[in-house]
């Protein structure tokens, strides 16, 4: 093995590239980069599979307060089993900071499919009960998703959707609120989400509920159905 192929020891998040080791798990390559995080492919050296690892950015890798909601987001990913929702296969802690590992979903997503246009409405028929499906999962558990979009939906080649990044979801249990890896709890009014399929009382910073992810849905399902 070479140098440049020989495994690395983490020192710091930031410094996460292919060949580190993570506990057991072996980072391959990147898979792609947003505010709420970065995920690489990797390996799971123990099981022989492979596996998604979202970290936080840089900025962020050392901040208590974003670390325990991605904490809470793990809890939540975990409470939540469903075939068409991406599967939390643990909370990696390592130097001080947390990964989440994930089921890594081959295909692609829902956005690049409908660059190519508007589905046939068999197909979006049937991919929009599977999302209908994985949201009353999300939901029974008082799980609400508040970022549903083409760009978080993956279709696998099977023609399974899987819903992914539930980094902004918000719990709902015993009547009180809690944000998990999106805004700081004590602040009010704060809009988070993507602007096209938010529902009217999001994107008035108003309380939200499951008919904030039911709006999203319908949302898609127009721009599958009309490729608009």
């Amino acid at each position: 093995m070479t140098p440049a192929r020989a495994l690395r020891t983490i020192d710091a998040i930031h410094t996460v590239q292919p060949g580190t080791r993570i506990g057991h798990y072996e980072i391959l390559s990147t898979i792609g980069s947003g505010g709420m995080g970065e995920v690489w492919k990797a390996r799971d050296t123990r099981l022989k599979r492979e596996v998604a690892i979202k970290t936080l950015p840089e900025a962020l890798a050392r901040d208590p307060d974003r670390l325990a909601r991605l904490e809470r987001e793990a809890a939540l990913l975990a409470s939540v089993n469903h075939d068409h929702i991406a599967t939390i296969h643990g909370l990696e802690e390592y130097e001080g900071t947390r990964v989440l590992v994930l089921e890594l979903v081959e295909g692609t997503t829902l956005e690049s499919r409908l660059i190519r246009g508007r589905l046939p409405i068999e197909e979006a028929l049937t991919l929009a009960l599977q999302l209908a499906q994985a949201l009353t999962a999300a939901h029974d558990k008082g799980v609400i998703h508040r970022d549903l979009k083409p760009a978080n939906i993956m279709v696998t080649p099977a023609q399974r959707i899987k819903v992914l990044d539930f980094g902004i979801a918000k719990a709902l249990a015993d009547g009180a609120e809690t944000e998990t890896l999106a805004v700081d709890p004590t602040r009010t009014g704060m809009i988070k989400g993507t602007p096209a399929y938010m529902s009217p009382e999001q994107a008035r910073g108003e309380a939200l509920s499951v008919q904030t992810d039911i709006w999203s849905f319908g949302a898609v399902l127009f721009e599958m159905l009309t490729g608009k």
